[in-house]
């Protein structure tokens, strides 16, 4: 009698088990699927993106200055990251920004410089000018060629934006945060006088007021060199701020922003590809052209130092692994 009483309240215990295990087995295979579907319906967004922003370049996949093109999955490689003034979405406007990063993939390791938007460079068929100038009067292909020419280096992928997406990326992500070095009143985006007014210390900047922070150079007593300073930390913030859980259902309208309002020549493959340099975002190296304020016919140009130019050029080439060549050929010069 004792036993039947036993196997009787196992008996009931298991019927009570089965319920319970079922509940669990449904929901972890509704999560899973629910995941599998979030997963894969990023997948497709990002491949959609990638696709709808890429845009070749008239050259072709190979820079005149490669033998041979380049693969972001075996080679060192070069981008040239450029921010057009313009909010159409046509991106034909001067480049209020020109960052050239390098990529060495055997160290894993980044190194980029940005070259001052007044810079006194020649632009080809329109002779000596800023090299803002380059992108306007040619679009992404002048540019990259006017570069090129100016630091002696490879371009060999390119990404190009404006204000309208970096706005929409970082109030998609809710602001940023950074450290504001001094109180300042910069114009916004529109071109607006004293419409943007920023206080000094740690705050949360919208996207507006992150574009004013990152832009702001002439009140800033180190110039462009704090301009790049102030970029450097806009960029950490944005990827500190992406890389966080709470910011996943948020990327949906980053991508469309980025539809948008960007193009570049990567593939989706060239893109995953990047993945390797993940651990190099916190410590990139940052190497700084100087030069001097100079006016021609009344119109303020910087005048770069060919050989500040030509050591830029040289350690960019040797990130890059090229052979050793002096750019000072191709130095700026005044007319």
């Amino acid at each position: 009698m004792a036993d039947s009483e036993f196997h009787t309240r196992v008996g009931r215990r298991k019927r009570k088990k089965r319920p319970v295990l079922k509940t669990f087995m449904i929901l972890g295979l509704v999560s899973f699927v629910l995941l599998g579907a979030m997963v894969g319906y990023f997948a497709w967004k990002f491949t959609t993106v990638a696709a709808d922003t890429q845009e070749t370049l008239e050259r072709g996949d190979k820079s005149e200055k490669r033998d041979v093109a380049v693969d972001p999955n075996e080679d060192n490689i070069s981008v040239l990251f450029m921010g057009a003034d313009d909010r159409d979405g046509k991106l034909q406007g001067r480049t209020d920004a020109m960052i050239l990063a390098t990529f060495n993939r055997g160290e894993g390791s980044v190194k980029m410089t940005s070259i001052p938007r007044d810079s006194l460079v020649d632009i080809p068929g329109h002779g000596e000018d800023k090299i803002a100038h380059a992108n306007a009067f040619g679009g992404t292909d002048l540019a990259v060629e006017t570069v090129e020419n100016a630091l002696n280096v490879p371009v060999d992928y390119y990404v190009k934006l404006n204000f309208e997406a970096f706005i929409e990326i970082i109030n998609a992500l809710n602001g940023v945060e950074v450290d504001v070095p001094f109180a300042f009143t910069e114009q916004d985006s529109e071109g607006n006088d004293n419409a943007i007014s920023l206080e000094e210390g740690t705050q949360m900047l919208d996207g507006e007021e992150a574009l004013a922070f990152a832009r702001m150079r002439k009140q800033d007593p180190r110039g462009d060199i704090g301009r790049g300073d102030r970029q450097e930390q806009i960029i950490s913030a944005l990827i500190q701020r992406s890389a966080s859980i709470g910011s996943i259902h948020k990327y949906d309208d980053v991508m469309e922003s980025v539809q948008n309002h960007m193009k570049m020549n990567f593939t989706v493959g060239d893109l995953v590809s990047f993945h390797k340099y993940a651990g190099s975002v916190d410590d990139i190296e940052r190497l700084q052209l100087k030069g001097s304020d100079v006016r021609y016919d009344g119109i303020y140009y910087y005048q770069l130092l060919p050989e500040v130019t030509e050591d830029v050029s040289q350690k960019l080439r040797n990130h890059l692994e090229l052979d050793e060549e002096s750019s000072s050929d191709n130095s700026a010069e005044s007319p």
